[in-house]
C-alpha cells in the first residue's frame, strides 16, 4: 500500500474517533436531571453518533479504490507487514479483553483501586462498544472485502446475525481497540493531567494499527474502520465519565474491590488454608 494512502486511511480512522471524543468532553458540561450527573449518553453524544453515521456514509464511494490499493501484490508479500496484521489482529481480539480483564485482576491483587478502575471501566466499554458493534453487524449485513473483491455496496439487511460474511459493518477489532484506548486514555487522565498528550497518541495510535490490519487482511471496508472506531471511543469515554460521576454505582460496588487481604487458616494435618477476604468499595 503506498504511504500516502496508510496515512490517508489513519487520518480517517482517527477522524472517526474524534467527533466522539470532542463531543463527549463538551459533554462533560451537559447534565441529566436535578442531581448535575451525566447520563451514560448524553444530547451531545447523540449527536456524535449522528456526525459518525454521516461520515460513514461519505467514506462508502471510496471503500472500492482504498481496498483495491490494499490488495496490491506488493504489500500482500510483505512478510514484516503479514506478521505485524497478525499481532495487531490479535490485539484487537481478544487481546484487548484480555488486558482489561488482566488488569482489573492485577489491581485487585494489589489492592489498587486506580489499576482495579482502570480494568473494570476499559472492559465495561469494550462490552458495551461490543454490544452495539454486534447488533450493527446484525442489522445492516454488509458484505466483507474477501466475499466479492469491490462489492462495497452489498447489504443485506439482517442477515449479519445468521452469516458471518454479513457482519462486515463496523469492525469488531477496531471498535474494541478504540474502546480501550479511550477508556485508558481517560482513567490516566485523571490521576496526571498531562498523561493524555503521552498516553494518547500511542494508545489511539496502536488502535488504528489494528484498523490497518482488519483492512490488509481484506476482513472490512474503510468505512467499517472509521465506524468502529467512533462507537469505540465513544463508548470508552463515556463508561469513564459515568461511572466517575456514579463512584457508587452497583456494578462499581460489586466489583471494584478496593483490597483484598489474605488470611491463613490451619485446616489440621499440620496444613494450612489460603483465603483472601475482599472488602468492597
Amino acid at each position: 500500500m503506498p504511504g500516502f494512502l496508510v496515512l490517508a486511511v489513519v487520518a480517517l480512522t482517527t477522524a472517526g474517533a474524534t467527533p466522539a471524543r470532542s463531543a463527549a468532553q463538551v459533554a462533560a458540561r451537559d447534565t441529566a436531571g436535578v442531581s448535575g450527573r451525566h447520563a451514560l449518553l448524553t444530547r451531545r453524544d447523540i449527536a456524535a453518533v449522528a456526525l459518525l453515521g454521516a461520515t460513514t456514509i461519505a467514506l462508502l464511494p471510496a471503500d472500492r479504490h482504498i481496498a483495491e490499493e490494499v490488495r496490491d501484490p506488493g504489500p500482500q508479500r510483505s512478510t514484516v507487514l503479514e506478521e505485524g496484521a497478525r499481532a495487531f489482529n490479535f490485539l484487537g481480539d481478544p487481546g484487548t479483553l484480555v488486558l482489561g480483564v488482566a488488569t482489573y485482576g492485577v489491581g485487585r491483587v494489589v489492592r489498587s483501586p486506580r489499576l482495579t478502575d482502570v480494568g473494570l471501566h476499559t472492559t465495561e466499554a469494550i462490552v458495551l462498544s461490543g454490544a452495539a458493534t454486534g447488533l450493527l453487524k446484525g442489522l445492516l449485513g454488509r458484505q466483507r472485502p474477501y466475499v466479492e473483491a469491490g462489492d462495497a455496496d452489498d447489504f443485506a439487511l439482517g442477515s449479519g446475525f445468521r452469516n458471518g460474511r454479513r457482519a462486515s459493518l463496523p469492525s469488531g477489532h477496531t471498535t474494541a481497540a478504540f474502546a480501550t484506548a479511550a477508556a485508558v486514555t481517560e482513567e490516566t487522565g485523571r490521576w496526571w493531567p498531562h498523561a493524555p498528550r503521552f498516553v494518547g497518541p500511542v494508545l489511539y495510535g496502536g488502535a488504528s494499527l489494528v484498523g490497518l490490519a482488519r483492512m490488509y487482511d481484506d476482513k472490512h471496508w474503510a468505512s467499517d474502520v472509521v465506524l468502529g472506531a467512533g462507537i469505540g471511543t465513544l463508548a470508552g469515554l463515556s463508561v469513564v465519565r459515568y461511572n466517575h460521576d456514579r463512584p457508587r454505582n452497583r456494578l462499581d460496588r460489586w466489583l471494584g474491590v478496593s483490597s483484598l487481604v489474605p488470611t491463613v487458616t490451619p485446616t489440621g494435618d499440620g496444613a494450612v488454608g489460603l483465603a483472601w477476604n475482599a472488602s468492597i468499595r
